[in-house]
């Protein structure tokens, strides 16, 4: 049964035991999680996929195409992007196609995709905008009260670490995570979300219940929840940033996430919640 938590219009908690007090360490998903820069990569990514399908003339409607990718782009969203990318070449193969390697794709997909974020880059870098404005509502002030707390905090990205680095020196995250910045890699078997998470559980010696989690992904969340820990699921609307996104809270609760917010606007009660025995 879901349940609002007090008179809260944003916090929807689905379990009817998330744990009050006692964490340790949090690790945050970057894209649709706190930073919004990359606002509108599934309608490059999926079409870009979808056309290269089509073209391949195997009579299958291209909505039909369309529902596959889309499919499996929202199933691997927040693993590293390569893992999309190589699913997409077993589809080519699958339809008789000769596929280049997936590293291939992945770079004509960070090149469209670049060429769609470049102005936001260049308005963050000459100020012309706010950080603020290309932000969930509410990341700083909630990072400023989970630092406050004592807790340390990381961030996991299925982006190239170069890029994850440099957006969140651009909005004036990198304080928050220091050195805790994780992304993809070139050798993308050397990193994963879930390796990540069992470093942080190593490193300080902690249990898997003393562990938070806050994604918009299927991913993050799944790995949260195996290793014990309380999941945060992000239904963020990129676009309007002070609405819920339906389908991602459906999804979000469909894969075990313990309490919805679409943002962090009422992030005092929010941790309350999580942080207050």
């Amino acid at each position: 049964m879901l349940r609002n938590f007090r008179h809260s219009k944003t916090i929807e908690q689905v379990s009817k035991t998330v744990k009050r007090g006692g964490y340790r360490s949090v690790v945050f998903d970057f894209d649709g999680t706190l930073s919004l820069i990359r606002q509108g990569w599934r309608e490059i990514m999926i079409p870009m996929m979808v056309e290269i399908l089509v073209a391949l003339k195997t009579g299958e409607a291209e909505t039909d195409l369309e529902e596959r990718v889309t499919e499996y782009v929202d199933r691997l969203t927040g693993k590293q992007t390569i893992y999309q990318m190589i699913q997409f070449c077993e589809e080519i193969q699958k339809r008789g196609g000769k596929a280049e390697e997936p590293l291939y794709y992945k770079q004509k997909f960070n090149t469209l995709l670049n060429r769609h974020i470049n102005g936001r880059l260049q308005s963050l870098e000459s100020g012309s905008t706010s950080v603020d404005d290309l932000m969930v509502i509410g990341s700083r002030n909630l990072l400023d009260n989970l630092s406050n707390r004592g807790l340390a905090l990381y961030l996991a990205s299925g982006t190239d670490e170069f890029f994850v680095r440099k957006e969140a020196d651009l909005l004036g995250l990198t304080p928050y995570f220091e050195d805790r910045i994780f992304g993809a890699q070139d050798q993308y078997e050397k990193f994963s979300k879930a390796q990540v998470i069992q470093d942080i559980l190593k490193t300080h010696g902690i249990q898997g219940n003393e562990l938070l989690g806050f994604g918009d992904g299927f991913v993050e969340i799944e790995n949260v929840k195996t290793a014990g820990g309380t999941a945060i699921g992000i239904a963020s609307d990129e676009v309007n940033r002070d609405r819920l996104n339906p389908w991602k809270r459906e999804r979000l609760i469909g894969v075990g996430a313990d309490i919805i917010v679409p943002h962090y606007q009422e992030q005092e009660d929010l941790i309350s919640l999580l942080c207050d025995p």
